[in-house]
């Protein structure tokens, strides 16, 4: 179902993503950062906010109202939100419906995340939400055992998930090769270098990729994504309000929107769906249906890439290739200057994935991430993102997915206003 009340991103803001226990902030002064940097890139006092959406999984009960305390005490709806990895994203579908609902007119979603160096578990007196996706992963072939003695249950079975969905992958589609995991992730490294965002903005080289710590084959070390520390924001709103307080130019409108949570095939005989392979590809034909559009109208992409061969995955579930076919996309790539001189990659000679460099360079401050993907995309389609610049990018995706699950696919579209023409008077 879709609503005929258009929704606008006028403002986004982040911090820089750190690694976890590096820097003397907390989460209040991470949202804090964000929120008021979204807020000056609207143009707009906090006192326009007319709710929050709060997202976080590291923080206790109304961590959000806390966070958002430090923009302001004006009494609005304070909604936390905690959907796992896909958190930001979630939060930033919730802030929409407020506003298509016709409740709202002006509404911040806030992401934010103070991390440990591995995933936890703070509960263990009950059943772990993510306990009957991991006893299926066992149930289905994978190796029980913790992976690596230095790593606890949860990252060792996250990681062993993908690892499993890898070879899954490789063993249904014998054209792929393990290179093409390191060519995604040379890839992201690489466009990091323009993201002084990101928790690593540097290159790596595909021999370092290739070889460095093998986490679960064929998983290395510089192709899984990072915990950090970090926030994001976006302001979201009618396209009244955005009219009445002048905010065309700043307008990115979302065009569709869609999650989907755990189907009878996640508990089948597939890796890949139990790690969210359908879910994606079932969110991302709703979008396209909904926008009328198709993979081939896209320009660019923030993809969620917790592990390199996700990224692989999500080139044939967002239907950039058909199944089997995403290796002849990396192999078939080109990078090219923009005009700010800075390098993309050019999939198949036609989208740039991550130009932001992705979890795996950015960092994954979990309940942020989702929000960091949109900030990134509304740069992007504003024209704004200097160096990372896709050119003439009028519509993005979005992809974020959260274990557990939920698989959120979002489309942006570059705002346009309806030009106006009069025309001479008949002689």
């Amino acid at each position: 179902m879709t609503s005929a009340r258009r929704v606008f991103v006028v403002g986004v803001g982040q911090t820089k993503f750190h690694k976890p226990q590096t820097q003397a902030w907390d989460y209040p002064d991470m949202a804090r950062e964000a929120g008021q940097a979204a807020l000056r890139d609207a143009g707009l006092s906090y006192e326009k906010i007319q709710a929050v959406v709060a997202s976080y999984c590291y923080g206790e009960p109304t961590s959000g109202q806390r966070a958002v305390y430090e923009l302001g005490l004006t009494g609005v709806p304070v909604y936390n939100v905690n959907n796992n990895c896909s958190s930001g994203s979630s939060a930033l579908m919730l802030t929409r419906r407020l506003i298509q609902s016709g409740m709202e007119e002006c509404v911040m979603a806030l992401g934010f995340e103070k991390m440990e160096r591995g995933l936890s578990e703070r509960y263990t007196d009950r059943i772990s939400p993510v306990k009957r996706h991991m006893d299926h992963m066992v149930n289905i072939g994978a190796d029980p055992e913790i992976i690596q003695p230095y790593m606890n249950n949860m990252t060792s079975d996250v990681i062993k998930l993908f690892a499993y969905a890898a070879r899954e992958y490789l063993e249904k589609y014998p054209n792929a090769k393990t290179e093409d995991f390191v060519e995604i992730a040379y890839k992201n490294h690489k466009q990091s270098v323009n993201n002084l965002n990101a928790s690593i903005s540097r290159e790596v080289q595909r021999d370092q990729i290739k070889s460095k710590l093998m986490l679960c084959s064929p998983i290395t070390f510089w192709m899984s994504a990072p915990t950090a520390d970090g926030s994001a924001a976006a302001i979201v709103c009618s396209e009244d309000f955005m009219k009445r307080h002048n905010l065309q130019s700043r307008a990115v409108e979302i065009i569709a929107q869609h999650m989907v949570t755990d189907m009878p095939s996640s508990f089948g005989n597939s890796f890949l769906n139990l790690s969210g392979y359908h879910m994606a590809k079932e969110a991302a034909s709703k979008c396209y249906a909904d926008s009328g559009l198709m993979a081939q109208d896209v320009d660019v992409l923030e993809v969620h890439d917790c592990f390199s061969c996700n990224e692989l995955f999500m080139y044939e579930a967002l239907q950039l290739a058909e199944e089997g076919k995403g290796v002849e996309l990396i192999r078939a790539s080109q990078w090219q200057k923009n005009k700010a001189g800075g390098e993309l990659c050019y999939l198949g000679n036609r989208w740039v994935v991550n130009p932001s460099g992705g979890l795996e360079s950015k960092g994954h401050p979990i309940g942020a991430t989702g929000l960091a993907q949109c900030s990134e995309l509304v740069t992007q389609l504003r024209g704004e993102a200097s160096k990372r610049q896709v050119d003439g990018a009028k519509v993005a995706l979005q992809h974020n997915f959260g274990i557990g699950g939920a698989a959120v696919v979002t489309m942006y579209k570059k705002y346009e206003q309806q030009q106006h023409f009069s025309f001479p008077a008949k002689l």
